[in-house]
């Protein structure tokens, strides 16, 4: 029996890196709200006392950003002095510039039809993506990330209601899972790094965590006697969100994705409109896996799209099922470029990725969100992408 152990991490929306993730989020919903078509990517740095945002933004509405950023910031739990970070006093910087003409002509008229009347926009940016699915979990993600997610939300949902009422807003959550044969059968290791109020004893926060974090997320027949539980294994965590630690857009892409379980294009997706392929092509990239393994055509599933700016259609298309494909890969992948259409336009209309939606989504990951009515999670082509397959197998 072949044995192995992955680990995946999460942070809470108080972690630096996210607090910025979903202010550069929040300002492109914003934006979206009133002008459906504006060309935004907007990078946000936080640190002790300041907030920075910076990028191109091309849009013919007015959104007030600093009034954005302290909503974000007052939302999150940033709202005491004592904290050394907080909504009201804060300094907002913006050094915010247009989107370069040069790009922007290769994004309003795809290459294909420069030379037509025809609309068709191009892919905002060279680059690859990968979409991931597999069978692990209802959510059909990798078990470590989803209950690493869960814990972090769990860590929030217990602060806000005050059933732990001396947590602060950062947090780190990070979980082992054993698999015997490529099936998970236990949890052999959770951390969880949680700030808190001063002078509250380690013992306490402990058996806090452990009552009415860990045990609520975690099913408890995944957990074994071996199971081993480290909280705040430092030994206190006191000073932690900016004050702690600087924050940036787009550094934590493992969390958002698949907790390094799949592998990854490198690009991030907070801040950036749905014409740039980094996220619009990973969001199309997980629907077709997703609706692979959930067709039962695969137990696993990994499909990769590239992209060159300015061109409609993918340069690649690659899927991947690691030996667990129902049928050979190359008939999976002829079937996928019949049932769905590739090109960045496309993918923005079928999945209604113009609508504000990107906060919501800009912690606790992308994907597995069954909690949020987004369309890249449906599993609505599961019986074409059957139909299809007995097509090009009865040829």
């Amino acid at each position: 029996m072949s044995k192995k152990y992955f680990t995946s991490e999460s942070v809470t929306e108080g972690h630096p890196d996210k607090i910025c993730d979903q202010i550069s989020d929040a300002i492109l919903d914003e934006i979206l709200k009133k002008d459906s078509d504006a060309r935004v990517a907007c990078e946000t740095v936080c640190t002790t006392g300041m907030v920075m945002l910076m990028g191109e933004i091309s849009t013919k509405c007015y959104v007030d950003i600093p009034k954005i950023v302290r909503s974000v910031i007052e939302d999150i739990g940033y709202n005491e002095p004592e904290y050394g970070f907080d909504s009201k006093s804060c300094a907002v910087i913006s050094n915010i510039d247009e989107q370069s003409p040069d790009i922007a002509m290769g994004v309003d008229k795809a290459l294909e039809i420069r030379n037509s009347d025809k609309v068709e926009i191009g892919a905002g940016d060279q680059g690859m993506m990968f979409g991931f699915a597999c069978d692990e979990t209802p959510e059909l993600m990798p078990m470590p990330i989803m209950y690493a997610h869960k814990l972090a939300k769990k860590l929030t949902e217990v602060r806000k209601t005050n059933v732990i009422p001396y947590l602060r807003p950062d947090g780190k959550t990070q979980v082992t899972v054993e698999y015997e044969d490529g099936v998970p059968v236990a949890v052999d290791t959770i951390v969880v790094s949680t700030q808190h109020d001063e002078n509250i004893a380690l013992d306490k926060i402990k058996h806090d965590i452990i009552e009415y974090v860990i045990k609520p997320t975690i099913p408890s027949n995944f957990i074994l006697k071996t199971t081993k539980i480290f909280v705040n294994p430092t030994g206190k965590f006191i000073i932690g969100g900016p004050v702690g630690d600087s924050g940036l857009t787009g550094r934590k892409t493992m969390v958002d994705t698949y907790g390094g379980y799949s592998r990854h294009g490198g690009g991030a997706f907070s801040g950036k409109d749905p014409t740039k392929v980094d996220r619009t092509g990973a969001y199309v990239a997980r629907y077709v896996a997703k609706n692979i393994v959930a067709a039962g055509l695969a137990k696993r599933c990994e499909v990769q799209l590239a992209y060159a700016i300015g061109v409609a259609h993918p340069v690649s298309i690659m899927l991947d099922t690691f030996n667990t494909g129902a049928y050979p890969d190359d008939v999976l992948e002829q079937a996928i470029k019949l049932v769905f259409d590739f090109k960045p336009g496309s993918i923005i209309e079928h999945l209604n990725l113009k609508k504000p939606m990107y906060k919501y989504l800009s912690a606790y990951g992308h994907f597995g969100r069954d909690d949020l009515d987004v369309s890249w999670e449906k599993i609505d082509k599961v019986d074409e992408l059957k139909n299809t397959i007995r097509k090009i197998i009865e040829k």
